[in-house]
């Protein structure tokens, strides 16, 4: 009885581990792309239409006597433009420091749940793997979980671990981008 009830949750742990490691990574994932991308504000949005708005009256005036107005127009959009390019700056400063905020206060959950996750598997396997799976990587997988036993390779917390990062970092390059 207790020995089905060990191998249920050995069972369970490797997806619960994998999905864990995944979520976490496409909650990195998404505020990384959100602190590239930025946020347009409505004040930069009613400047740019201001902009072509400018620039669309400028290019009506085409013959010489109008030229000093087409010429003001084109300042006055440039104008606009550097002041879109201040607010950006701002903006820009403000949002990465949120985000990075956020990414700090995430990475610092995510070591304090690895760190759990290896204590509390750190002699225990978290998979059993068929040995003609992984038979030149047995030993490593099994690192700190015991060997193999009835030809399945036991898989440790910090080989898991490793493989779930990396698989999931994949995953999420895979749908964030």
């Amino acid at each position: 009885m207790e020995e089905t009830l060990y191998e249920h949750r050995n069972s369970l742990a490797a997806p619960f581990i994998f999905f864990i490691v995944t979520v976490f990574q496409f909650l990195s994932g998404h505020i990384e792309h959100k602190k590239k991308s930025g946020a347009v504000t409505d004040e930069e949005i009613r400047l740019r239409t201001e902009i072509k708005q400018h620039y669309k009256e400028a290019s009506l005036f085409t013959q010489p006597s109008t030229f000093a107005q087409a010429a003001k127009l084109r300042r006055m959009a440039a104008a606009k433009e550097r002041e879109i390019t201040k607010i950006q700056e701002l903006h820009s400063k403000e949002i990465i420091s949120s985000y990075d905020s956020y990414l700090k206060v995430l990475m610092i959950s995510k070591v304090i749940l690895y760190f759990i996750l290896i204590c509390w598997f750190w002699h225990a396997p978290v998979a059993a793997i068929s040995e003609q799976l992984v038979q030149p990587f047995g030993k490593m997988l099994s690192w700190r979980a015991g060997g193999s036993l009835k030809n399945n390779v036991m898989v440790g917390i910090i080989p898991w671990l490793i493989v779930s990062t990396r698989v999931s970092k994949f995953i999420c390059r895979k749908f964030i981008n």
